[in-house]
């Protein structure tokens, strides 16, 4: 595992601001979309059951904040610069009709699609975008963003603390972490498979 996506060495390396840094990034902005924030949060809750970095309560202050302003952000870059993007008409990858989709999708569900979006890689940092550029109704998207936040973030980091205190996990923690890294690359797998299929069948 490269150190960019080693949850432990960026934790180690960089602290917590590194882990809050991190955190708004792939919430908030595209390009961080690879980062590892379900692994990082329960690395840092791991790590805080060993007193090897801030407190818990800290944690439970700093890392929810740290994805609900990457939350906010994202969905202001979206507004501000998505019809823009959108709008190219020889773009492959972004379309004006991806934004009215979107619109017609967030105006349905767009409480739960910013919840679940949290517990999702990937999702969740291209959802807090495309509510923005889908004009989702602000306060509704705040409201839900810091439920969000707070659920994803203070969980993970809770599950992480909570096991840092069994034993074999405390002895074996790179193994608990790379079994972490793994259950949230599923989702986006599943996702992945899907997509062949529903080509191959249109086919």
């Amino acid at each position: 595992m490269s150190g960019l996506l080693d949850p432990t060495h960026l934790i180690n390396t960089f602290g917590l601001i590194g882990i809050m840094v991190v955190l708004f990034a792939e919430c908030g902005l595209l390009v961080g979309f690879f980062l590892p924030g379900d692994s990082l949060l329960f690395t840092a809750g791991l790590l805080a059951a060993g007193r090897l970095i801030a407190p818990l309560w800290v944690l439970l202050i700093a890392l929810p904040a740290a994805a609900i302003a990457g939350n906010l952000v994202g969905y202001w870059i979206g507004r501000k610069a998505g019809p823009a993007v959108f709008n190219k008409p020889d773009s492959r990858l972004f379309r004006a009709e991806y934004v009215d989709r979107s619109q017609r999708f967030f105006d349905r569900n767009g409480a739960r699609t910013i919840l679940l979006a949290r517990f999702v890689p990937i999702v969740r940092t291209f959802a807090t975008v495309m509510a923005g550029a889908s004009r989702m109704d602000f306060r509704r998207y705040a409201v839900y963003s810091v439920i969000g936040g707070v659920a994803w973030a203070g969980g993970l980091t809770l599950v992480g603390h909570w096991l840092g205190q069994v034993a074999v996990v405390r002895d074996h923690v790179e193994l608990f972490v790379l079994g972490i890294v793994a259950l949230s690359l599923l989702p986006v797998v599943v996702e992945v498979v899907r997509g062949r299929r529903a080509q191959l069948t249109r086919r």
